[in-house]
């Protein structure tokens, strides 16, 4: 968390146990001081540890699981006093840890304690806060400690300020040095703040009066107090300054709950699905949503979560002060009803409901809202799988136009709504998808990605074929389908597809396959391409069978690529659990990304593998050994950012020389019979990643020497072992680290044991 919070730490049961050493985390909220924590080595494992992200009363489910992360308790729907009880029983007699986020009240805080066994092992609690008063009111005994996190200092919030608008320290101009002073000083030193309102500012011209309008702006804010006041309205003045494009598509995050991981595609679909966003100089409803997302991101209006290798921002977090006031503009506008998240009462809201996000619901609030109108609402959200038995019937939303369940289980009669443009079941329990999906005319976005029927392998039918008359969704343009499902037959009649995840070419009808070419629209492809005797038997046509089904897709996609409807540039092309011989020529040159999931290994370097591939950006492919040619050929692959190596045979060094490539960000091996990579001045200019899977004992004979310092833009390090001794661990982790601790970056390095790779 950006602002400050004061920290405490009670208690500690045992007079003879020592309390936690002062530890500071001036930029850092709770996470940060849990691994600080982590790293001084207390606590180790065994550690209960439950993260309780919301005010007690009422918790919506509780997890706990032991030190090793393996799932000891849920408490779905228990009542406050059950929970406590049940939380008490099972912490009774072990050492816990226990890490409290973000407590807003004393009576939370009174709440909360009781859960708590005080049992002499030496058990801790973190708990984070915003006010000072409830930090005080945790410190009940003298072992407590609080600490408080400092503001940033006046050169480390210039640092922040400057490198944000100019892109340096020393880009400011001279004449806006003193005002750049009064606004800095009026942010108190909060990251928070100072990034918000240069964010602002680096949107600006550089013109003295302008940035003088906006310290008026800020008035008073945080210049002598820091207050959640002061906060919000630095955060408004933000929110005030976007277009209103943009303030539309911020207040619609306030369907998600606090710290929600929302996916940019997600998020994106669901904008094109609610109107928000129309097609603009030449460039798609999708493009434009996605301009849309990114200028929120370089706004600092959302937190970018997860960034790929080619740099895209692949889901945000709003943070939790912006979300407190999205959420009260949204209700002030009536834009979304919240139920849930802190808000236990339906009796403040005016107007007919036309957005509705169910994140925690009870039998109160049920019988609240099924006496409220719901043939207006045209989205309703549910966040958490116990808030369905609670909802009113699905019939009286009448007008839906976006239903998203993701993550949600107990489904029902989900299509029975002709309106629906957008319909989520990623991760539902539903076994298959209801026959009457077909007369949902208007629907564009239907996503079933890991339900239950199309993860497991079926069973009495197979559940991974699309219903009959599939086809007649015309309007379709995302199917993002569980994995494995089956191409209908058909399929080219549905001309408005645009992306089509997840299906199995093997699994398909050849006809099917051949209709692919005929998608005028489509720009992302990801089949499967499964192993030729798994799928085909005898009965089947064995390989010849296979083989045909192979000829039909490519063939397909080189139609496609021939007639610019997959143009090279734009296409998002996948091949997973291919079984490819070195004769599969040619490979279409808008391939993005090939990766084997298979225990197939090529014997080399397969021969359609070459430069001709301009667009492969990520490549997964298991080998039987690797030479030198092999790897000169992978070096020569011109938009290659991702590469992952598994090898099957071999114990021997490889050294990546000073040629080839140019663009490689994330580089993973994985050798368990013995192969070694060290890298020479020169090796993979660009690259930010390095992930190593090999034996410690091969490791050993090199002197787990890697030759780091040659890897300039080098930002992280990973190292995954198997089947070693602490002391070997220990040993190998030291030597590496040598390294680590002398590149010029900083590097982050982790050990880690892994089971499988």
């Amino acid at each position: 968390m950006w602002l400050p919070r004061a920290r405490c730490l009670p208690p500690c049961p045992s007079p003879v146990a020592s309390t936690m050493p002062p530890i500071t985390a001036p930029r850092g909220g709770p996470l940060t001081l849990y691994r600080d924590l982590v790293s001084q080595g207390r606590p180790r494992r065994n550690a209960y540890q439950e993260n309780v992200a919301s005010e007690l009363p009422a918790p919506t489910a509780w997890v706990v699981r032991d030190g090793n992360g393996g799932l000891t308790c849920t408490t779905d729907n228990w009542d406050e006093r059950k929970s406590i009880t049940k939380l008490r029983e099972l912490l009774k007699d072990k050492r816990y840890l226990i890490i409290i986020d973000d407590i807003w009240s004393t009576q939370a805080w009174n709440n909360i304690q009781c859960a708590f066994p005080e049992n002499n092992y030496s058990s801790r609690i973190i708990i984070t806060t915003r006010i000072i008063d409830v930090a005080k009111s945790c410190c009940s005994s003298t072992f407590d400690r609080t600490y408080n996190i400092e503001a940033l200092s006046d050169l480390h919030a210039r640092e922040l300020f400057f490198k944000r608008i100019f892109g340096s320290t020393d880009g400011c101009p001279d004449m806006l040095k003193e005002v750049s002073d009064k606004i800095l000083n009026k942010c108190g030193g909060l990251p928070l703040a100072i990034i918000s309102i240069s964010a602002l500012l680096a949107n600006r011209c550089t013109v003295k009066e302008e940035w003088e309008k906006v310290k008026r702006s800020i008035g008073p804010a945080l210049e002598k107090h820091q207050t959640l006041e002061g906060m919000s309205t630095i955060l408004s003045l933000s929110y005030n300054d976007l277009p209103p494009n943009l303030k539309t598509c911020l207040l619609y995050l306030s369907v998600f709950p606090e710290d929600y991981v929302i996916t940019r595609r997600r998020l994106v679909r669901r904008w094109i699905a609610e109107g928000f966003v129309s097609e603009e100089r030449g460039q798609s409803q999708y493009e434009v949503a996605e301009s849309y997302f990114y200028e929120l991101v370089n706004k600092s209006m959302v937190q970018p979560v997860d960034i790929s290798y080619d740099g895209k921002v692949r889901a945000c977090r709003v943070h939790d002060m912006m979300l407190e006031i999205i959420i009260s503009k949204s209700a002030e506008d009536n834009f979304v009803t919240v139920v849930g998240g802190g808000r236990t009462s339906l009796s403040n809201r005016h107007g007919v409901i036309r957005r509705l996000s169910i994140q925690y619901i009870d039998n109160r609030l049920a019988l609240a809202l099924g006496n409220e109108d719901l043939s207006h609402v045209r989205s309703l959200t549910v966040t958490a799988s116990g808030c369905i038995k609670h909802l009113p019937s699905l019939a009286e939303f009448e007008a839906l136009r976006v239903l998203d369940f993701e993550g949600c289980d107990g489904l029902e009669h989900v299509e029975k709504f002709f309106q629906l443009k957008y319909l989520g079941l990623k991760d539902t329990d539903i076994s298959r998808l209801p026959s009457r999906i077909v007369m949902l005319s208007d629907l564009e976005t239907l996503d079933f990605r890991d339900t239950y029927g199309f993860s497991r392998p079926p069973r009495g039918g197979d559940t991974r074929e699309l219903p009959a008359g599939f086809v007649q969704l015309t309007k379709l343009q995302y199917l993002l389908a569980g994995k494995g499902t089956k191409i209908p037959s058909g399929i080219g009649n549905m001309s408005n597809l645009r992306v089509i995840s997840n299906v199995n070419a093997t699994r398909s009808a050849a006809d099917a396959l051949e209709d692919l070419g005929n998608l005028t629209y489509l720009s992302e492809l990801i089949v499967y391409l499964d192993c030729g005797g798994s799928v085909f038997g005898s009965k089947c046509g064995g390989l010849d069978a296979y083989r045909m089904h192979e000829e039909k897709l490519f063939s397909s996609l080189h139609k496609l690529i021939g007639s610019c409807k997959l143009p090279t540039g734009n296409a998002n092309l996948v091949l997973l659990n291919a079984d490819l011989h070195e004769s599969w020529s040619p490979m279409p040159s808008a391939l993005q990304m090939f990766r084997m999931t298979t225990d197939y290994y090529f014997p080399n370097i397969p021969m359609w593998i070459s430069p001709a591939l301009t667009s492969l950006a990520s490549l997964n492919i298991n080998l039987t050994e690797l030479t030198e040619d092999g790897l000169y050929t992978l070096g020569e692959l011109p938009a290659l950012l991702h590469l992952y190596l598994t090898l099957e045979t071999g114990e021997y060094k490889i050294a990546v020389q000073g040629i080839g490539f140019p663009n490689l960000k994330h580089f993973k091996i994985s050798s368990g019979q013995g192969t070694y990579f060290t890298f020479v001045k020169g090796a993979m200019p660009k690259l930010e990643y390095l992930q190593l899977n090999i034996s410690l004992s091969v490791g050993r004979n090199y002197g787990f020497y890697l030759g780091l310092a040659h890897l300039p833009c080098l930002r992280r390090v990973l190292f995954q072992y198997r089947g070693a001794t602490i002391s070997e661990v220990i040993s190998a982790g030291a030597a590496i680290k040598e390294e680590v601790d002398a590149h010029t970056n900083h590097l982050r390095f982790d050990i880690t044991k892994s089971d499988h790779w």
